[in-house]
C-alpha cells in the first residue's frame, strides 16, 4: 500500500531537488516502513549533498546497524563525530559516541 506522506514528499522532492529537509523526511518515512536499504540511500544522497545535516549521520547509522553493516554504521558514526567536533555541536557528537560505543 501506499504511503501517501512518502508520495507527497516525493513530489515536493521533485520540485526542489536540493531541500535537504524534504530528502531528510523520505529517508525517515523508510525508516518508519523498516525498508533500511532505501533509507540509507536517501541519507548517503542527503550527505552527499549536504554534508553537514549532522541528524542524517546518526539515523543512517541507525539504519545501517539494522541492515547488519556494523562497519558502514561505525564509518558514518565516525563521520558524524568529525563534523560534530568541527563545528562545536556537542549534543550530537555525544549522541553519535554513545551509538559508536555501543556498537562495541
Amino acid at each position: 500500500m501506499a504511503n501517501p506522506r512518502l508520495e507527497t514528499l516525493k513530489q515536493l522532492l521533485n520540485q526542489n531537488p536540493g531541500d535537504s529537509f524534504l530528502r531528510y523526511g523520505i529517508a525517515m518515512e523508510h525508516v518508519r516502513e523498516e525498508d533500511y536499504e532505501q533509507a540509507v540511500a536517501e541519507f548517503r544522497e542527503l550527505l552527499n549533498r549536504n554534508p553537514e545535516y549532522v541528524a542524517a549521520y546518526y539515523h543512517c547509522g541507525q539504519a545501517l546497524e539494522r541492515l547488519g553493516d556494523v562497519e558502514g554504521a561505525r564509518a558514518i558514526y565516525q563521520a558524524g563525530i568529525e563534523l560534530c567536533t568541527r563545528t562545536g555541536d556537542l549534543h550530537t557528537r555525544s549522541e553519535l559516541q554513545t551509538a559508536l560505543d555501543l556498537l562495541g
